[in-house]
């Protein structure tokens, strides 16, 4: 398939620091909830040393009639250039990427660990699974440092109260930095954790997504808890 060519349509702060990119939906174009392309800015106002393309988890569900892209705001040429062209502004999607999707075998529970703006790709799944009323059940563990940074967190919990079989776990680790109120999780995600929402630890599909760092930590977590390689699927957000 040839990249498509799709049009800025809005742009939303849904977080500190996080900024949604909307853009039309080219004719043509699909993919599965939890997978990626790369957009490429055709005419930048500005370029960096990384180039004018930038790989982006797809974070609405393969059901809207618009694709969304959602970064931390770094400063980067490629950014800036995001953030201020003018709407209607084309850029080249490629095919749509990925096997961090959904497996078909519903009887097995899936198990999302995200961290910051690894949620993405669980955005996408957990809203295509809310729409096709799905029988499996999802957990999803999603770790921030603050309510300020947790980007979707009311739509996450509208989707909780929607669908019977989706739980939603969050915690906020560094809350003496922030002016919200919060009466939730406060842990990093941990063994600890996830038993004390899991009926069991082996059994379930487990999908983890964010910084490398954290990816690597909660791999190593659930191998020593028994969870078989093959259960753990992974996608680390590289440079954000």
């Amino acid at each position: 398939m040839a990249d498509k060519t799709a049009k800025l349509i809005r742009r939303e702060k849904v977080a500190e620091g996080t900024m949604a990119f909307h853009f039309e939906k080219p004719s043509g174009f699909n993919f599965r909830a939890g997978q990626f392309a790369d957009v490429t800015l055709t005419d930048p106002l500005e370029t960096d040393a990384k180039g004018n393309t930038r790989t982006f988890s797809i974070a609405r569900p393969p059901f809207a009639d618009e694709l969304v892209f959602t970064t931390r705001m770094r400063n980067t040429g490629f950014k800036r250039s995001l953030k201020e062209v003018t709407l209607t502004t084309k850029v080249k999607i490629s095919p749509a990427a990925g096997s961090f999707t959904l497996r078909k075998d519903l009887a097995k529970p899936a198990v999302f660990i995200a961290g910051g703006i690894g949620i993405t790709p669980f955005l996408s799944m957990v809203q295509q699974a809310d729409q096709d009323t799905l029988s499996q059940k999802l957990y999803l563990f999603y770790s921030n440092r603050r309510p300020e940074d947790a980007a979707f967190l009311d739509t996450l919990k509208g989707l909780e109260t929607t669908n019977p079989n989706f739980h939603l776990i969050c915690t906020m680790t560094e809350m003496s930095k922030s002016k919200r109120q919060w009466t939730g999780e406060t842990a990093l995600i941990d063994k600890k954790m996830l038993n004390r929402h899991l009926a069991k630890l082996q059994g379930p599909i487990y999908y983890i997504a964010g910084p490398p760092t954290m990816v690597t930590a909660m791999r190593e977590t659930l191998v020593s808890a028994g969870v078989e390689e093959k259960d753990i699927r992974i996608d680390e957000f590289v440079g954000y």
